[in-house]
């Protein structure tokens, strides 16, 4: 059994890591609670612009131009947008991003172009088999939207010249604060759903409008999904620390039991020479 003295040090040490980790799961709350409404509030305007997007393309005539984003081909390669964090405390987050894309590229029968957006994707990317196009990395905690200009401009870019005949999107949904699941967003081409045909007046003319607005909602999906990784990330730190924190106080408790009963022998073991040592002299 250890002694006392290595007991404790080992106490002091847990002690410390405990205070590191219940730090980091507060900031991370703390930051939890920013990105989290950051996501939340995205969500209605990402559903209206998608809604007003698939009216105008209902009023597009057949006898007009299809718009290049619209056009629909066989599809031979594909453009991958990996979204994952640049750090790891994470939980399991980053790992089951990492193996939902790895599934998704396996299964959608193509050739696989990724476009990787964070450290912990971009590694991921580079130890396999896949072709990395791009790498964007450190955007921060508080992007905004010209942060994902770049990463649209290249999606779109290589969906016109034909370069990719389909573009999606691989991400961390922020359900709540212990629940983040991999979701994929077909981004390119474009699908039209169900949606009521508005009858509206535009300014100007239906595909002068259309030029403008669906470059402008590729970037606010892609948007979009960059804030919910986030969101997903420090929910996930804040979960993970917790953990840990809570992982450290229980092995305080068991090294402080263990402590306790070495320091019992020990002191048991004085007094069994001490009494030894009386009876010896008596006799």
């Amino acid at each position: 059994m250890p002694s006392v003295r290595e007991i404790r040090r080992r106490i002091k040490s847990v002690q410390s890591t405990a205070k590191v980790t219940k730090a980091m799961s507060m900031i991370a709350a703390s930051k939890m609670r920013k990105t989290q409404e950051a996501a939340l509030l995205s969500r209605p305007y990402n559903e209206m612009i998608g809604e007003i997007v698939n009216s105008i393309n209902f009023g597009v005539s057949s006898e007009e131009s299809l718009h290049p984003l619209l056009e629909k081909r066989e599809i031979k390669t594909t453009q991958l947008i990996l979204i994952t964090p640049d750090r790891g405390l994470t939980g399991g987050l980053n790992n089951n991003v990492n193996r939902f894309a790895n599934d998704f590229m396996k299964n959608n029968n193509s050739e696989n172009l990724v476009i990787a957006v964070g450290k912990k994707g971009f590694e991921f990317i580079d130890r396999s088999e896949y072709e990395i196009s791009s790498v964007f990395t450190d955007i921060g905690e508080s992007p905004e939207i010209a942060d994902v200009l770049p990463i649209s401009k290249i999606a779109i870019d290589n969906y016109v010249t034909g370069k990719v005949d389909a573009v999606s999107v691989i991400f961390s949904e922020y359900v709540s604060s212990t629940l983040q699941k991999p979701d994929v967003l077909p981004l390119l081409p474009m699908e039209q759903t169900d949606s009521k045909n508005l009858d509206f007046i535009s300014e100007p003319n239906i595909n002068d409008l259309i030029k403008i607005i669906l470059p402008k909602f590729v970037e606010v999906q892609i948007f979009h999904c960059l804030l919910e990784s986030i969101a997903s990330e420090q929910s996930a730190r804040m979960v993970a620390m917790q953990k840990a924190t809570d992982a450290a106080n229980e092995m305080i408790d068991d090294l402080t039991l263990k402590m306790n009963k070495a320091r019992q022998e020990m002191i048991t073991n004085e007094l069994l020479d001490i009494v030894g040592g009386v009876e010896a002299q008596t006799s």
